[in-house]
């Protein structure tokens, strides 16, 4: 899993509440078991018309936010159905960092798994954080999970609480499978005791 320390770049506005997973990727793409190649159905049925042209209305689609690789998001964004399929299409297309008032659960949890940073912050503060989204190319956020906090392009400075465990495991790029490879010694040790103790078995 990819570290995650610092992250700058143009944050894309998605004044939206209540995004369900099934707008994040639509169950037609739910088909494949890979985590690669679901960028392109990202929001797919707000980016594209029905013909497939895009819809250049959409946010993700306007010049200064096709590379964003965070997203500012409305009220309890990831609610819906548990498909690990939205952070996959989310960090497929680029975005590694995703903030809003409220997340639902089991979207926050796939989140961490999966190499992204949700954010929570106050009403006050995601207004704010839009404000700079909103200027586009024209204003960068610093997103620092060491220090936890975003840095605007003015010099504004929002604070966030995460979970120790969660972020130790973001900064050192260890998903559930490189936590137990990380205690593989302990393990080793553990099973030649066993064999030493009990060889029968």
């Amino acid at each position: 899993m990819q570290k995650f320390t610092v992250l700058e770049g143009v944050a894309a506005p998605l004044r939206v509440v209540n995004v369900d997973t099934d707008m994040i990727i639509p169950k037609q793409y739910l088909k494949t078991i890979k985590r690669s190649g679901l960028g392109k159905g990202l929001f797919s049925e707000q980016r594209y018309k029905d013909d497939g042209s895009e819809n250049p209305d959409f946010v993700l689609n306007k010049p200064a936010y096709r590379n964003t690789k965070i997203l500012v998001a409305g009220d309890n964004f990831g609610c819906g159905s548990s498909r690990e399929h939205a952070p996959w299409a989310l960090a497929d297309f680029g975005i590694r960092c995703v903030i809003s008032t409220a997340f639902g659960d089991i979207f926050y949890n796939n989140c961490f798994k999966n190499g992204m940073l949700p954010i929570r912050v106050s009403p006050e503060d995601l207004e704010k954080l839009f404000d700079d989204a909103d200027r586009g190319s024209n204003a960068t956020l610093t997103v620092d999970l060491e220090k936890q906090e975003i840095r605007g392009p003015d010099g504004g400075v929002v604070k966030f609480d995460i979970d120790p465990h969660r972020k130790h495991c973001l900064m050192e790029g260890l998903d559930d499978i490189g936590l137990t490879k990380a205690k593989q010694p302990k393990i080793d040790g553990f099973e030649q005791k066993l064999q030493a103790d009990r060889p029968w078995i």
